[in-house]
């Protein structure tokens, strides 16, 4: 492959490049900081600030306090000078966010998917509304990532299986990207959840976990050496179908809620396990099974250890399944049963793999605040965002 020279034109967008991502991740700097965490010299520095200001790209940030001498300019990225949308869809609601290239969050709108009829009419109208209330224009987007329920095609980009979205399909992707532009991205709902753990939670950093995602649905995001692990047809990480002993396997896959693993974790399978602990919730008839959260913050809260002990066993069967063949070194549970039972249940787990699975991982709770869909939806929007916008100052 042939090398691209060093010319002064690709030293510059490198040097750019380096700088933007620096007055992201530790600004504001001043010009001096900047010189020294890019090694630059300090009129080098000072040239490269002046090209990325007169582009839009950076903007003054205020002053740093100096000595006996004058303070000194602080510098950092230009909050106006792109933006991104990330989307949650649920079979009874669509939530959008919009944040600007720094990744702050500058509005957020929940609509009935009801209103308007197909996906591509609900996506657009969730995120006019979201742009309204944010005060800017549609066309000012650059990159919307929308997270979802089902196996996403990493070929096409396309949703290829969703049980509870039907009328999400094959199709849908290029509807959206007339509509709003090339740069509109499908993903897994739970690949989403694990991009928002490495950046904000209980994976901070880190380059190979497995999220599991425990509620009504089960789900699995793998993240091998910094990038997610699809699967060759986008199904890595449907564990609700994985086998276990003593769970009959599906007569057909189809049918939802049939999966071994998902008849031993699921919202069905806890409310029995909760009732033969005796923990103190009503019954939830034909709708409440939907509170998983709550049976197990309730089951946490009167000290039922008999409830939470079952519960990790249970879900240290998936757990150790995943160490078994990937050996990530951390599972981090997240989902509506992971956040309710915390390090608590965490602690649980971790101690019940250690019996049955040679490789012992560590087992964390989830550490994002907030919605991780939504949130792994825009630090996706905001990778590809930036890719472009700073990849093109000179």
């Amino acid at each position: 492959m042939p090398q691209r020279p060093g010319t002064p034109r690709l030293l510059r967008q490198i040097n750019d490049r380096a700088a933007l991502e620096l007055l992201i991740s530790r600004g504001p700097l001043t010009r001096a900081e900047l010189g020294e965490l890019t090694g630059l010299s300090k009129v080098t520095s000072g040239q490269l600030l002046a090209r990325l200001e007169t582009r839009g790209l950076v903007t003054a940030a205020g002053e740093r306090p100096g000595g006996r001498g004058p303070n000194a300019a602080l510098y950092g990225v230009n909050p106006s000078s792109a933006y991104v949308a990330g989307l949650e869809v649920l079979p009874d609601s669509v939530t959008a966010a919009v944040a600007d290239i720094t990744g702050t969050v500058i509005a957020q709108v929940t609509v009935d998917p009801s209103e308007a009829g197909d996906p591509v009419r609900v996506v657009h109208e969730a995120v006019q509304r979201a742009c309204g209330t944010a005060g800017i224009e549609l066309a000012r987007l650059r990159c919307f990532v929308i997270g979802t329920r089902g196996v996403v095609d990493p070929a096409t980009g396309d949703v290829r299986y969703s049980v509870d979205l039907p009328s999400w399909h094959v199709g849908i992707l290029a509807g959206l990207r007339t509509l709003l532009g090339e740069c509109v991205i499908i993903e897994n709902d739970v690949n989403l959840a694990a991009l928002a753990e490495q950046a904000y939670g209980a994976a901070r950093g880190a380059d190979d976990f497995a999220i599991l995602w425990t509620g009504v649905g089960q789900g699995l995001g793998v993240m091998l050496g910094g990038r997610l692990h699809r699967g060759i047809t986008g199904g890595a990480g449907e564990i609700g179908w994985l086998p276990v002993p003593g769970e009959p396997l599906p007569s057909q896959v189809t049918a939802p809620q049939t999966g071994s693993f998902q008849r031993l974790v699921g919202g069905e399978a806890l409310w029995n396990l909760a009732r033969a602990h005796g923990v103190p919730v009503e019954d939830p008839g034909t709708s409440g099974a939907r509170d998983v959260a709550g049976l197990v913050r309730a089951a946490i809260a009167a000290g039922n250890e008999g409830f939470v002990d079952s519960l990790a066993g249970r879900l240290a069967v998936g757990v150790a399944a995943v160490s078994v063949v990937l050996d990530p070194g951390l599972v981090v549970l997240s989902g509506d049963v992971g956040r309710a039972g915390g390090h608590l249940l965490a602690r649980r787990v971790e101690e019940a793999v250690t019996r049955v699975c040679p490789s012992r991982p560590t087992v964390a709770a989830t550490g994002v605040d907030g919605n991780p869909v939504l949130m792994g939806a825009i630090v996706a929007a905001l990778d590809q965002a930036r890719e472009e916008v700073f990849s093109d100052t000179v």
